[in-house]
């Protein structure tokens, strides 16, 4: 009994614990908004209209696209970089030009030469000229500031010092009597403003203007409190003037009138939002349609014969022209090339030939160029370099 009281406690445990644990949901699914019935009876004819307003629109814009595109890579692009060489060949290149082989030697030039005829020359100048004869200043200076300065000392040790010691014991001996009689003058002074002044003021103050004071306070109070209560009434009642005549009939007009319109425009918006996006759409795909119709038909009526001529027409006729006409015809010409450059080859070896039979003719044979001796030994003599005999330590 006691073994199944503690598999049953301990099968409640789990089921307490299994629900307990909290089961892994699955994400939330996002329902469609619920569509009421103006948005379906509107969106049918709106998006008919917009179908067939956009589809032109969309195939005049595909058609721009195209001849943009072609116009682009056809004669912008070329021209683009026709311009750009002119302007780097006009504008560019000149100033570089310019600059390097012009300004930059210039400015060298010029550099070195105000180097060589002020920097150089002005540094000799305060070197040489400048520097010493700005230590002798200094050293005269020096000197006399030196001279100066001992007479100075000399006559405020001597002279001043004690003229300033007497000076100051006349003063501090006036000092001490104008001290002692100004006390006796603050004192009476004292006595009398306390007694002509502060004791009749503190009277005024305690039994008059305090009072008084108390009084215009209270009185201010008073009056505070009374404006405050008439401001207060004042402004509640204009609140439920305003209230009732502009606070309420706007919020009835906005509740019964302009959220129910803006709620219907709303609707109509979106539904030609939504059109306008599905007949681009749609209008893409029909202006895809017929400029592949288009460049199909294009192709089977100007693309295919073009080719068709090219490959069984002009390409035979060119061969039979290139076998028969322009082989023989190079052929010719690369003979009576070779043929005229032998010619002339002859000419000129005969022109030479004849020149210099007349410079012999004229100035004789020219003369042999004599060898000259080396000092080295020739013949059997000569220096061997695979025995060890040579022309030195020969016999």
């Amino acid at each position: 009994m006691d073994l199944e009281k503690s598999a049953h406690e301990g099968s409640e445990t789990r089921v307490d614990l299994r629900k307990r644990v909290p089961e892994p949901s699955a994400p939330p699914v996002r329902e469609a908004a619920p569509e009421g019935c103006l948005a379906v009876a509107i969106r049918i004819p709106v998006r008919i209209v917009v179908l067939v307003l956009v589809v032109p629109v969309r195939m005049v814009w595909d058609a721009l696209v195209v001849a943009g595109r072609f116009l682009n890579d056809v004669l912008f692009r070329p021209l683009g970089r026709a311009l750009l060489w002119l302007g780097r060949a006009v504008f560019v290149w000149p100033f570089v030009g310019l600059w390097r082989y012009v300004v930059v030697p210039v400015a060298k030039a010029l550099g070195w030469l105000g180097n060589v005829l002020l920097v150089v020359p002005l540094v000799w100048l305060y070197r040489y000229v400048l520097t010493p004869v700005g230590h002798a200043i200094a050293w005269v200076a020096t000197g006399v500031v030196r001279g100066v300065g001992a007479a100075l000392g000399w006559v405020y040790s001597y002279l001043f010092t004690p003229v300033g010691r007497a000076v100051m014991w006349v003063l501090k001996g006036l000092g001490a009597v104008l001290a002692a009689v100004g006390a006796g003058v603050y004192a009476v002074v004292a006595w009398l403003a306390r007694y002509l002044v502060v004791v009749p003021a503190v009277w005024l103050y305690t039994w008059v203007l305090a009072p008084v004071g108390r009084a215009i306070v209270w009185c201010g109070k008073g009056l505070v409190w009374l404006v405050s209560t008439i401001v207060t009434g004042i402004g509640t009642a204009l609140y439920w003037i305003a209230r009732i005549l502009l606070v309420l009939p706007a919020l009835a007009v906005w509740r019964w009138v302009l959220a129910p319109v803006g709620r219907v425009l709303a609707v109509i918006g979106r539904e030609i939002r939504d059109a306008l996006g599905h007949a681009w759409r749609v209008a893409g795909y029909v202006s895809l349609a017929v400029g592949r119709f288009l460049a199909t038909l294009f192709r089977w009526i100007f693309v295919e014969p073009v080719r068709w001529v090219y490959r069984s027409v002009l390409t035979p006729v060119g061969h039979v022209v290139r076998d028969v006409v322009l082989r023989p015809v190079a052929e010719a010409a690369r003979s009576v090339g070779r043929a005229t450059r032998q010619a002339l080859a002859s000419a000129r070896e005969s022109v030479r030939q004849a020149r210099a039979d007349f410079r012999r003719m004229l100035f004789g044979e020219p003369a042999q160029p004599q060898p000259v001796d080396l000092g080295e030994p020739s013949g059997r003599e000569a220096r061997t370099l695979g025995r060890s005999t040579t022309a030195l330590t020969k016999d």
